[in-house]
């Protein structure tokens, strides 16, 4: 190669990289230099509330026990 084809090489790749430098800047536009705002929780505390009798009594089905079904024909 000669050196005015690696020049050439250079230069178009360059071009190239500027070109796709814009058209990605078109495309996906700038990055976002807004402010974001966001949600806090309240601070936790070291308070227990029972929980609703309703749900959670000695009478409530209990989904972590292994059920089996048999006397099936």
């Amino acid at each position: 190669m000669k050196k005015t084809d690696i020049a050439m090489i250079i230069l178009i790749a360059s071009i190239s990289v500027v070109i796709a430098f814009f058209v990605a800047k078109a495309v996906f536009g700038d990055a976002y230099s807004g402010k974001a705002t966001v949600k806090t929780i309240d601070k936790i505390d070291s308070s227990i509330t029972q929980p609703s009798p309703d749900i959670f009594n000695k009478n409530a089905i209990n989904p972590a026990v292994q059920v089996e079904i048999s006397g099936t024909k």
